[in-house]
């Protein structure tokens, strides 16, 4: 909250500028995370990282159903990013984070948690029913992250190499 008890603006619209840096990073930032997971080979990664962006947004910005948002800081800066598409579960609809990033410098201030409780406020505006999202198995500071912010484990897919058998 502000000095004068005014919510601070923490998600805004991203820009088309935003969009294209942002998509020019994610592309391969995706594809490394889908190799370092075990579920693709580095040799396709960038390609299917693309034709998977593609897919889920064929419209770009427009997309319908998706919002993607810059995440500022107190002085209206970008320090990330935040894209949430809505999905249906059972009966109910609800929020899916497709991807949350927070620029290097950024990191562990508090920002990333700061955009899930303005997302959750999105969330009750839209009349959505939840959030849902996917953690990478490797990455334990978004684990630890959700699990502060009150997220639960719905399923649990475990992998063990046969040359570790």
């Amino acid at each position: 909250m502000s000095q004068d008890g005014e919510t601070e603006q923490v998600l805004r619209a991203m820009t088309e500028v935003e969009y294209a840096a942002w998509l020019a990073e994610s592309i391969p930032a995706y594809a490394a995370a889908k190799v370092e997971s075990g579920q693709w080979v580095e040799e396709s990664s960038l390609e299917l990282s693309r034709k998977e962006h593609e897919a889920l947004l064929p419209r770009g910005l427009a997309t319908e159903d998706n919002f993607l948002y810059s995440i500022v800081n107190a002085s209206s800066t970008p320090v990330g990013m935040l894209w949430f598409a809505v999905k249906s579960r059972g009966a109910d609809r609800m929020a899916y984070v497709q991807d949350v990033n927070i620029i290097p410098q950024h990191q562990r201030q508090g920002h990333a948690y700061g955009a899930f409780l303005a997302l959750e406020l999105e969330v009750r505006r839209l009349g959505l029913a939840g959030i849902g999202l996917h953690v990478f198995g490797h990455n334990a500071g978004a684990r630890s992250l959700y699990e502060k912010l009150g997220f639960r484990p719905t399923n649990i897919v475990m992998y063990k190499a046969a040359d570790d058998v």
